[in-house]
């Protein structure tokens, strides 16, 4: 069997930033690298892609809030779930004039996707899945009481939904839209306590997805969405 060609190349100077992601994602295709296994360190991507620091620990960051690695102290960055260059996607395009309009059609979007997949996640889920759902929750909940919001964290959570249905479309779904409004989450409308009060029905969604109550995981999302709506609305007016 000839041997795999699993270098690192160089990216060109005038895309580094658009085009580092990409590239690890074929690296790790090309490689055949699979969940639990380590990425190569740091310096390692810095040497080989000719990128700086900066750029490796940003694709890592976004990584890890998607839950696809795992960086452990003193150890290196691990897999959680498979990449490769076909799991990236370009991100949704939207009017930044009309943004309101945007994101509350987004909403009609995120209920037919994120009820199907708690619904799903609530029949499907391993005790494995639920596990980390809650590790999830916990970490939402510890940085939650801590700043007063929690938007990677909550990202993290229902990315772990998703996961649980075991359907791979649901998380790169989700992710495609997260990139879309990446720069809205960060600070929206310039209220750093946007959605916060979706925050109690997360424990309720974890505990309707523990007891596979199916009625109560999808009325729990609604309740959910319904407040990000309400928010959209009153702050964007």
């Amino acid at each position: 069997m000839a041997e795999l060609d699993v270098r690192l190349l160089p990216l060109p100077k005038s895309d580094r930033a658009q085009s580092v992601m990409a590239a690890l994602a074929d690296f790790i295709g090309r490689s055949q690298l699979k969940p639990g296994d380590r990425l190569p360190a740091e310096r390692e991507l810095m040497a080989s892609l000719a990128v700086g620091r900066s750029t490796v620990r940003e694709v890592i960051r976004q990584w890890q809030a998607l839950g696809m690695v795992e960086s452990r102290k003193g150890s290196g960055t691990y897999l959680l779930r498979n990449i490769s260059a076909d799991t990236i996607h370009l991100p949704l395009s939207f009017d930044v004039g009309h943004l309101r309009d945007a994101l509350l059609q987004t909403l009609d979007i995120r209920r037919g996707l994120e009820t199907e997949a708690s619904v799903l996640a609530a029949m499907r889920r391993t005790p494995e899945d639920l596990a980390r759902i809650e590790e999830k929750l916990l970490a939402m909940e510890a940085v939650h009481y801590e700043k007063g919001t929690a938007g990677p964290e909550d990202l993290a959570f229902h990315l772990a939904i998703y996961d649980a249905t075991h359907n791979a479309m649901f998380p790169q779904l989700l992710e495609q839209m997260r990139e879309t409004f990446k720069s809205f989450w960060e600070q929206p409308f310039e209220r750093w306590d946007f959605a916060r009060r979706s925050f109690p029905f997360h424990r309720l969604l974890f505990d309707a997805i523990a007891a596979q109550d199916l009625d109560r995981a999808r009325h729990m999302t609604l309740a959910i969405l319904a407040i990000v709506e309400e928010d959209i609305k009153e702050m964007s007016r």
